[in-house]
């Protein structure tokens, strides 16, 4: 299964450290459930037997539902669809933990090279349980200076997805003074590390996630997990002059279900608190704060986590959180588009579906980092920098939904910040 994305040549060193990276340690024995998780039922010891399969098995109405659509429903193909019965990949606590979680020994971009490469499969391996239509297209690069390689997982217009990728990227290189500059500017501790006249390499290894189905009662999604190290140009062997984890995860409904957003909420709280009771509260704040489009006074969504520059525990710690918090995407997302994927909609729902996508491309292309930091790297892969935007999107003059409608509640939830989880 995974041998396949180590054929370069070029990397070959990562054949045997491959072989290292999936083998088994004894799991680790479950977490105690709270009782703020046993109101979802999704949660905690009871994801042991199939968290996903729970949630999806809620009935339609004991759920809240937008207005039913206006006009003919859209799209025939969705009465075919069928949910499974569970996730593949969801119960992440309880199965056995792959080799490279525990082999201290190794360098640390190493075993997150390892991380990234087994968390894409598991990742397209839960995409691809609901989707009928085909399979998502792998699609591995090298950079054109030998300095990294990428694997980019896509599936385009399928009958559940409209969009969605799946990327891996392990590259090294020389930063700009323009990405200096913005390091050094968002982060006064890094200002204090990093020398303006010094030259640094970096090296990174990360995994990013963006799904865009095409029901419009199904939402967006966005994850993002990666380490970055930096070294002196001039003394690379003394090790990484910084090295810090970034990443989370976000939900970006057209229409908003609000158990659906609990949940997603919810699910991400407890692999935070399995580490760090004061992660979630931080994180879910700076995420607000940061998937922000500024010029429409708007969050992107409906928020999630999202943290940078960690670096605030050991290294192995932090490791540890983020191999949790990264797999806890999957039972956190698929079941809620397993739910939502075949509602009947109509032209309605559908416009506003692209006009909402359209905002969300606003964000990509105007304030993410992370695009920014790709376009501003020489020889970088443009077509996997810009995966994450929509395989469609709409632009209207002056659209404003009628007060109280279901697109008008989408955007009150949007223009404030809410307490999702407990």
């Amino acid at each position: 299964m995974f041998s396949r994305l180590h054929r370069s040549k070029n990397h070959g060193t990562c054949i045997a450290r491959t072989l290292r990276c999936y083998s088994t340690v004894p799991p680790k024995a479950p977490s105690p459930t709270s009782s703020g998780y046993s109101l979802i039922g999704c949660i905690g010891a009871a994801a042991a037997t199939g968290a996903a399969g729970l949630y999806l098995g809620t009935q339609l109405s004991e759920r809240k539902q937008p207005q039913p659509p206006s006009g003919a429903a859209l799209g025939s193909e969705v009465n075919a669809l069928q949910a499974p019965a569970s996730i593949p990949n969801s119960d992440y606590e309880n199965e056995p933990k792959p080799g490279y979680y525990t082999e201290d020994d190794k360098p640390m971009h190493e075993r997150m090279e390892c991380f990234v490469l087994d968390l894409q499969d598991r990742l397209v391996t839960a995409l691809e349980s609901l989707e009928p239509s085909k399979k998502f297209l792998r699609d591995r690069w090298q950079r054109e200076d030998g300095k990294g390689y990428g694997i980019s997982c896509v599936l385009q217009d399928g009958v559940v997805y409209e969009k969605a990728g799946v990327n891996v990227s392990v590259i090294e290189g020389t930063l700009t003074a323009g990405q200096l500059k913005s390091m050094r500017d968002r982060n006064p501790q890094t200002a204090q590390k990093l020398d303006v006249g010094e030259e640094y390499d970096f090296r990174v290894a990360g995994v990013s996630v963006v799904v865009h189905p095409r029901n419009p009662y199904a939402p967006t999604a966005h994850k993002n997990y990666r380490r970055f190290e930096l070294y002196r140009k001039s003394d690379k062997a003394a090790g990484p002059v910084m090295a810090w984890f970034g990443g989370g995860a976000d939900l970006t409904p057209a229409y908003l279900f609000e158990d659906d957003v609990r949940y997603f909420h919810q699910t991400l709280k407890h692999a935070c608190d399995a580490h760090d009771t004061a992660y979630y509260p931080r994180f879910k704040a700076w995420c607000d704060r940061y998937f922000t489009n500024i010029h429409r006074n708007e969050t992107r969504g409906v928020g999630g986590i999202f943290f940078d520059d960690l670096e605030d525990k050991t290294p192995e710690q932090l490791f540890r959180f983020a191999y949790d918090s990264g797999n806890s995407f999957i039972r956190a997302y698929v079941p809620i588009v397993a739910r939502r994927m075949a509602m009947p909609y109509s032209v309605r729902e559908r416009n506003w579906q692209l006009l909402r996508r359209g905002h969300y491309a606003e964000f990509n292309l105007v304030y993410d980092r992370g695009t920014k930091f790709g376009l501003m790297t020489p020889g970088a892969r443009i077509e996997s920098i810009l995966m994450s935007l929509p395989l469609t999107a709409r632009w209207e003059y002056m659209n404003k939904p009628d007060p109280g409608s279901p697109e008008d509640r989408l955007l009150q939830a949007v223009r404030t910040t809410t307490e999702w989880a407990k």
